[in-house]
């Protein structure tokens, strides 16, 4: 019998989404402009003790939300890079995506049988501002439009207490190849709109007061 290539349930990117990882040089400047974008104050979220970096969060609903994450002035200078390539950015950048999944063993048992492999998970942990630590197992892959993994070991999913109002409007893709993000995705059970070009998530949020995109809307229209 031929080998099974697809994992069978098949999720859209926005409904497999946990959540968007926004990174910045300066955390406090990119929150004051999403605010005045869209009408929404990211909360605080904690310190990623050892990495250097802090997060601020916007939920779009119960189960994912948007990350802000830049550097933590009350840490020292980690002794490694700060994670997605913070230390070289001059300005906010959409970096990556993670997608929630409930059995990580399995699911990248599955992936790997259909061809791609996300690599190996790897535990984390961060203290919420209220003293609730948060636990989690991720993989490693930092790419900038196939999603990593995220399996929560908590029930103190962040969405939850991140600072309500923003709503996902878009989440595609652009790639210079869409035929290998295709696969890769339809290796981990996600559908996404995907576009022939430089590698980049296109990302649209929506506010009360109004909307931001990344890219910028003089880069690319949603």
């Amino acid at each position: 019998m031929d080998q099974i290539r697809r994992i069978p349930e098949m999720r859209t990117s926005i409904a497999a989404l946990d959540h968007l990882v926004l990174a910045t040089p300066d955390i406090n400047a990119t929150a004051a402009w999403l605010t005045e974008q869209t009408g929404v104050t990211p909360s605080a979220g904690g310190q990623h003790t050892g990495k250097g970096t802090r997060n601020m969060l916007c939920s779009f609903g119960p189960t994912s939300y948007l990350e802000i994450v830049g550097p933590d002035p009350e840490q020292p200078t980690p002794a490694s890079p700060r994670p997605f390539g913070i230390d070289d950015l001059t300005e906010a950048r959409m970096v990556t995506w993670a997608v929630a999944v409930s059995d990580m063993e399995t699911v990248l048992d599955q992936a790997r049988r259909a061809g791609y492999d996300p690599g190996p998970a790897s535990p984390m942990q961060r203290v919420r501002p209220d003293g609730v630590t948060l636990s989690w197992k991720l993989t490693a892959n930092l790419s900038a439009t196939t999603p990593f993994l995220i399996e929560w070991e908590t029930p103190h999913h962040p969405a939850a207490t991140a600072a309500p109002g923003l709503v996902l409007s878009e989440l595609r893709a652009r790639h210079p190849h869409p035929e290998l993000l295709e696969s890769h995705l339809d290796a981990l059970g996600i559908s996404m709109g995907i576009m022939r070009g430089p590698e980049t998530l296109l990302v649209e949020v929506r506010g009360p007061l109004g909307s931001a995109a990344f890219p910028s809307a003089d880069d690319v229209r949603l």
